[in-house]
């Protein structure tokens, strides 16, 4: 089995990320192990979905490609017990029977794709080379949020005020108004609160309260 350049090499630049592979048969784990490894990846393997649950989730860009038909939890069963306990990573299933009910349910529930056995190296380094890229925006845009909700921790009670109505698109005179103090004194709150946020102009400011959820006023 052979994958595509473009494939082995976006996964070879990523030699941080995982991939997990669930399956019982051991030859389709191997298989699985020696394709993903000589593109560079890290590779663990587990025979059942209780193995896989008894491990701590690390702290890096991964996916896993999850047989259908497993002992015990089945693999659709497992993909909706790692949405309960608010695990996102990507999931590619395998299956060997082709059933097109199944992926349906797999892909609405948002799997990453779903290979029929057997399948191309190719479809399924690529399927890979999708699914860590999600992870990884998801990992990023995750701690972008951390870092501005901290920066939005630091904020006092009246600066959070301000930063509301500014992201409303109220003026200094309005917002004085609204809050009942005087504009240079929103004036000095807007300096630090911008400070704090380390916005450099309101467009930006209104990009971090989004990704904040700090909603506009209606009206």
């Amino acid at each position: 089995m052979t994958g595509s350049s473009k494939s082995q090499r976006d996964l070879a630049s990523s030699a941080e990320r995982i991939v997990f592979v669930i399956d019982d048969d051991m030859a389709i784990r191997e298989t699985l192990s020696s394709l993903f490894r000589s593109v560079g990846l890290r590779v663990e393997l587990f025979g059942s979905a209780r193995e896989f649950a008894q491990i701590k989730m690390p702290d890096a860009a991964s996916c896993l490609v999850l047989d259908i038909r497993l002992p015990g939890v089945s693999g659709l069963d497992f993909q909706a017990e790692l949405a309960e306990a608010d695990i996102r990573i990507p999931i590619i299933f395998m299956t060997g029977h082709g059933d097109i009910p199944m992926s349906v349910q797999a892909m609405k529930a948002g799997a990453i794709d779903f290979l029929t056995k057997p399948f191309r190296d190719q479809e399924m380094l690529d399927a890979v080379v999708r699914a860590l890229e999600r992870d990884q925006k998801r990992r990023d845009s995750e701690k972008v949020v951390a870092e501005l909700r901290v920066r939005f921790d630091s904020l006092t009670s009246r600066e959070r005020e301000v930063i509301a109505l500014v992201v409303d698109g109220l003026m200094n005179k309005q917002i004085a108004a609204e809050l009942g103090v005087t504009e240079i004194t929103v004036k000095v709150h807007r300096v630090n609160m911008m400070r704090k946020m380390r916005a450099r102009s309101v467009i930006e400011l209104v990009g971090m309260a989004d990704l904040l959820g700090i909603r506009r006023r209606k009206g």
